[in-house]
């Protein structure tokens, strides 16, 4: 790739002419992986961030399912009465997608705030930045942990058929984790820079939450397949939710969620490698 500069480049039209080196990309993969090797330490500090939410409270994190438990059942009367849906067969479609949506929703958001919310650690602890992006994605998976079990009770409730299926939502959750350690990585480094983006992202996802079908079924969008399979939150949250209601996932979901893995760490890596180092000043 040509180094020539051209006069009034930004810093980031610069950075593309001149391409990344080897050791700068080396190093940013060396703290992705020393991140990873400091579980022990961002385990820890999510499992706190978990405790402080809920200091001194009775239910303690069980207030994640309780409140989660709620949301579901009002939605799930009320929108239940006004799309004309049977309960039998919405609460648990109801159910298992706003679990997932939550574990979506939450890896997003949370990763957008992980290095802005670290900003004390970052400038005194000589650790990996990835600590913080592991950090939100674990007290996300916690908060999922907790969640899910709303969505076995209603399963069990309206005899949802629980078959072997069940064994795609580990890799289904591994690989939304997967997705989300790149968006909290990419979110968290754009939101350092420019503090409008998490505003910004929490107004997208909101919208994305009543385009994607969440609270309504694919089948009430006739007419509108395109619109449907060219939203990429659709594919996510259809990985894990088929699974949970006792049907393989298809195909194209995956082909679509695991285009999105890869496109996605494709262009994190690049902007990771090139301002990584960054981050202590920008926070």
């Amino acid at each position: 790739m040509s180094t020539d500069l051209q006069p009034g480049d930004s810093p980031l039209i610069s950075q593309l002419r001149q391409g990344l080196r080897r050791d700068q990309i080396a190093r940013a993969v060396h703290d992705i992986g020393a991140g990873w090797q400091r579980r022990e330490l961002w385990m820890t500090l999510a499992l706190h961030d978990v405790r402080k939410r809920y200091r001194r409270s009775k239910l303690g994190p069980f207030w994640i399912t309780l409140s989660m438990g709620v949301m579901v059942l009002a939605l799930g009367l009320l929108y239940g009465q006004i799309f004309g849906q049977d309960l039998h067969d919405y609460l648990p479609f109801l159910a298992a997608g706003f679990v997932v949506w939550g574990l979506i929703s939450a890896m997003i958001n949370d990763g957008s705030q992980a290095f802005i919310d670290a900003e004390g650690m970052i400038r005194q602890l000589n650790a990996p930045v990835s600590i913080y992006a592991y950090r939100g994605l674990w007290s996300t998976l916690i908060a999922f942990a907790h969640n899910i079990w709303i969505f076995f009770a209603v399963a069990l409730w309206f005899g949802v058929d629980l078959n072997w299926n069940l064994l795609w939502i580990p890799l289904a959750i591994l690989v939304l984790l997967l997705n989300g350690l790149w968006m909290s990585l990419f979110f968290g480094l754009l939101s350092a820079r420019f503090r409008d983006v998490p505003l910004i992202i929490g107004s997208v996802v909101q919208v994305l939450f009543f385009v994607t079908p969440v609270i309504w079924r694919p089948e009430m969008l006739p007419g509108r397949a395109l619109m449907l399979h060219l939203n990429p939150f659709y594919h996510m949250v259809e990985i894990a939710r088929a699974p949970m209601l006792g049907q393989p996932p298809e195909l194209e979901h995956w082909l679509v969620v695991l285009a999105i893995l890869f496109v996605g760490w494709a262009i994190t890596l690049f902007f990771y490698s090139a301002y990584r180092w960054r981050i202590a000043y920008w926070v």
